[in-house]
């Protein structure tokens, strides 16, 4: 199964002095999860550039979601066997980015 883990940037409340330590930390547990071969895909949301909102028409909007307005700080994904796992990974990036972490799961899509 595949886990969302991320965190809003508001959650990060380090000083800018911790900014460097808190970057190679979870910088580190990413690796380990390259390492283990679970790694997907992660980053950081851009907060320098505003979203925009397609169309089917292929219309293009600065704008965005109210419920997403929010939508900032990192995230990654994740492939594991289990909830548990996703519990330890998630575990180990609030401990590296000194904040909790929001754990999602996908639902299984074979074409994915």
């Amino acid at each position: 199964m595949k886990y969302l883990i991320s965190f809003p940037a508001s959650a990060m409340t380090v000083s800018a002095e911790e900014l460097p330590a808190v970057s190679d930390a979870s910088h580190e547990v990413i690796r380990e999860a390259k390492e283990a071969g679970v790694y997907v895909f992660g980053g950081g949301i851009n907060a320098g550039v505003a979203p925009v909102m397609v169309t089917a028409d292929g219309g293009v909007r600065e704008d965005t979601y109210p419920q997403n307005m929010e939508f900032t700080g990192g995230f990654c994904v994740l492939d594991l066997p289990s909830r548990e796992d996703a519990v330890q990974w998630a575990a180990k990036l609030a401990q590296a980015c000194r904040c909790s972490q929001e754990l999602r799961e996908f639902h299984f899509d074979p074409e994915s």
